[in-house]
């Protein structure tokens, strides 16, 4: 059974900063690329980071490019993403997406398998 489990959300204060985690299982996802992605309350769920299986190439959102960054350590199945510089408009449930295929892409319908997301709210 494929699992991709998130953790590290919380409560931070705005200028704040958090590493969430994605641990994966259930089939080798060193050969996949993996993404991040977010859901506001009342607001459809949307693209943060993405990175392909070696790691080498990254993408970002134009909201959070040059604050949060996306890395992975095949060896453990795990995806993280650090968040600095945290505002407000940050705050979310934060998923993790595993797309069988190499090359990583930014669209929702192109990730296979999801978490269950980890909320970061950030507020003072």
């Amino acid at each position: 059974q494929v699992q991709l489990v998130e953790s590290g959300g919380g409560l931070v204060q705005p200028g704040g900063s958090l590493r969430l985690s994605c641990a994966a299982s259930g089939r080798t996802f060193s050969s996949d690329a993996m993404g991040w992605f977010r859901q506001a309350p009342g607001k459809e769920r949307e693209f943060v980071a993405a990175i392909s299986w070696s790691g080498v190439s990254t993408y970002y959102a134009d909201s959070v490019k040059g604050r949060f960054t996306i890395s992975r350590v095949n060896a453990k199945n795990t995806v993280y993403l650090q968040m600095n510089s945290l505002k407000p408009a940050d705050t979310a449930v934060y998923y993790c997406a595993a797309r069988a295929s190499r090359v990583a892409v930014t669209t929702l319908d192109g990730y296979d398998y999801w978490g269950q997301g980890t909320q970061v709210t950030v507020s003072s």
